[in-house]
């Protein structure tokens, strides 16, 4: 590490590296700022930046009055894409799966307008979903459907089944997924750690060249990892 580094780097480089080489195993104790200024012949101020940086990452977790533990690294659980729906993959995980939506009326921003090839500000209808299992938010979701396209219903998170009745075949569904810094707001639903990213799922369904609904799906990075099924090329 150069010289000119902040000092602090010093702290968080030994103690990732004791954490991602296992000699600090998760719920092991991180040492406190008394004792990192002591051990590696820091300042106050480094010790607690060290500490926050390491936070941040996800790395460790503080609780009050008993100081910060390395955090526990749950295993990934699966959520099929394209095939199984949220109930099953919740009931092969042996949890209950359950969900709420509100319904409202909204314009389109520039996103969703281009995202569903409509005019800016276009009147739409926008569903926000929390997805839990066994009562624990795991999934949020918002979709977006031009004014007036179906009457939602209780099948509401049911696309194919909603336009298919009136007579729209769902033709392609299309998924593009990146992570991202959780908003706080989706931070607070999902009870998520400080340093845990989210999987973003940009998902549209189209029928022909007309996309019908598109939606933003959030999911934590450290529960879930996503499966696909691909077809194989003839």
């Amino acid at each position: 590490m150069a010289n000119s580094d902040p000092v602090y780097l010093r702290v968080v480089e030994d103690l990732r590296r004791q954490i991602t080489e296992g000699s600090l195993p998760p719920g092991a104790p991180i040492p406190s700022r008394h004792q990192i200024t002591r051990k590696y012949g820091v300042g106050e101020t480094a010790a607690r930046h060290a500490l926050r940086v390491l936070a941040q990452e996800g790395l460790i977790i503080g609780r009050v009055g008993s100081g910060h533990r390395v955090r526990q690294r749950p295993t990934l659980l699966p959520l099929h894409r394209g095939q199984a729906p949220f109930s099953a993959d919740m009931q092969a995980q042996g949890r209950r799966a359950t969900w709420d939506w509100q319904t409202e009326p909204a314009e389109a921003t520039p996103d969703i307008a281009a995202r569903l090839r409509l005019d800016v500000a276009a009147p739409i209808t926008r569903t926000r979903f929390v997805y839990r299992g066994d009562g624990k938010p795991v999934q949020l979701a918002t979709s977006y459907e031009p004014a007036g396209l179906t009457e939602g219903g209780e099948d509401v998170g049911n696309v194919t089944g909603r336009l298919s009745a009136l007579g729209m075949k769902i033709t392609e569904v299309i998924e593009h997924v990146s992570s991202r810094v959780p908003q706080p707001a989706e931070s607070d639903v999902l009870d998520l750690p400080a340093g845990v990213h989210v999987l973003h799922i940009e998902r549209t369904h189209w029928s022909g060249d007309r996309p019908v609904e598109t939606s933003d799906i959030v999911i934590p990075c450290d529960q879930f990892r996503l499966v696909y099924n691909l077809p194989v090329p003839s």
